[in-house]
Order: C-alpha cells, then structure tokens, then sequence
C-alpha cells in the first residue's frame, strides 16, 4: 500500500527547543525523539561525506522499523563531476548506503543538481541508465532548462522521480515521472491555507504511489510541525 512519509531536511537542531524537542532532551537523542514524532527525514549530511557503515548502524537502532532516510547524493557527484563520469563515484557512494537498504530504512535518493547547470539530455539519460533499478531516486532541477518534456521522458523511462521544489525563487512544475514522489517545500513560512492544500495535495498522490515530503527546517520546528500536522490527517 502506498504511504506518506513527511519530514524536514534534517534533526539535529537545538533551537528546537522546547517547542519541539523537550528541553532537557540530550542532543544524542534527537533521532530518537524526532523519528517518535515524523517517519522520515531528508539527509544532507551525504552531500559532504559517505557515511560510515557505524554511522548508519545508529540511525537504524535509534528509529522505527518503518522509518526511512532520504539520502542527498553526494557533491562530488552532482557539483564537482556534474554528472560526468558517473562509474567513478556513484556505484561507492550507493555501497556506502547497503545498511540502510538492508534495514528496509532507505527513502529516495536526492540528486541536486547546481542551479548553473543547464539542461542536458544525453548527460542525464547517460547517468540515468547507469543507476540501479532497485534505487528509488529523485532529481531536482535549479535550472528553468530542465523543465521539458524530453527530461521528463527520460525520468519515466528509468522510473525516477522529478523532485517538486518550491522555493521563494523557483517552482518545479508537478509532472510525474516514476511510481513514487518526492516533494521539496523550501519557503521561508506556510500559512495555514498552504498547509492544507498541500495535504490535499499529497493525500491525492498518495492514492498513486509512496510521497516522501520534507519541509524547510529554519531555526524554528515549524517545519516538523507541518509534517506532523501532515501524517495525523
């Protein structure tokens, strides 16, 4: 059955508390607590890093079985190699996510791509086929170029999700690419009425397919907020 999965793009903030968080809550405990409250979140700390097979242990001790991780892909993948020369990088960096694979706790995979650049088919269609079937990913587009129905097609054929980011700067336009969906809610504030579209919203994509939704974290838990409000619906 297909299920909502609604988080923020990240969990370890103090400023949380006590809004969130309560306010004697242990800096370790964060996961623990926060994944008591919302079952998924989106990891940014994989942009910088591969994660180590203990640090990934952690996570999967400190959640639920149903929790999942949605991974941002690594910077040399996206940003440095710009989606060239995908053999040399990408097959270790999904190696690097085996345990949460094997837990059952991993999400989509984020492929940012840098807001400079621009479209390229053939470049995407070639790392597209390069990537395993068994992955479940999301690309997300900074570039208005992108937006055509030839880069649209290219993502249906491999079953991977276009990443519909909003931002006080740019909107993804919400077309569907895969079986499953990925959405980015990046403005600095929602109003009560946003909220509710966007849960009308993702109740309709659910009847379709898994939604994995993330909000702005800021330096407030609104975003958490948002997503529980989400999930309780």
């Amino acid at each position: 059955m297909a299920k909502v999965y609604a988080g923020t793009s990240g969990w370890a903030y103090s400023t949380w508390k006590p809004g969130f968080f309560p306010a004697k809550l242990a800096a370790a405990k964060f996961l623990e607590y926060y994944s008591s409250r919302l079952n998924s979140v989106e990891v940014n700390y994989t942009f910088r890093a591969f994660p180590s097979k203990k640090l990934l242990q952690g996570w999967i001790e400190k959640t639920p079985a149903d929790f999942k991780f949605a991974i941002k892909a690594h910077q040399v993948i996206t940003h440095l190699k710009r989606l060239h020369d995908p053999a040399s990088s990408t097959p270790r960096f999904v190696d690097s996510l085996q345990p949460l694979l094997q837990a059952d706790k991993l999400g989509p995979v984020l492929f940012q791509l840098p807001p400079n650049l621009k479209c390229d088919v053939p470049l995407l269609t070639d790392f597209l086929s390069g990537l395993p079937r068994s992955l479940r990913s999301a690309f997300e587009f900074r570039h208005v170029s992108w937006f055509a129905e030839e880069v649209y097609a290219a993502l249906r054929k491999a079953n991977v999700a276009l990443c519909w980011a909003e931002s006080e700067e740019l909107k993804t336009p919400n077309v569907e690419t895969a079986n499953y969906f990925y959405l980015r809610l990046r403005k600095e504030t929602y109003a009560p009425n946003a909220v509710k579209e966007v849960e009308q919203n993702v109740r309709a994509l659910a009847s379709k397919g898994d939604v994995f939704v993330y909000f702005k974290h800021e330096d407030t838990p609104e975003g958490a907020f948002c997503a529980e409000k989400m999930l309780s619906e």
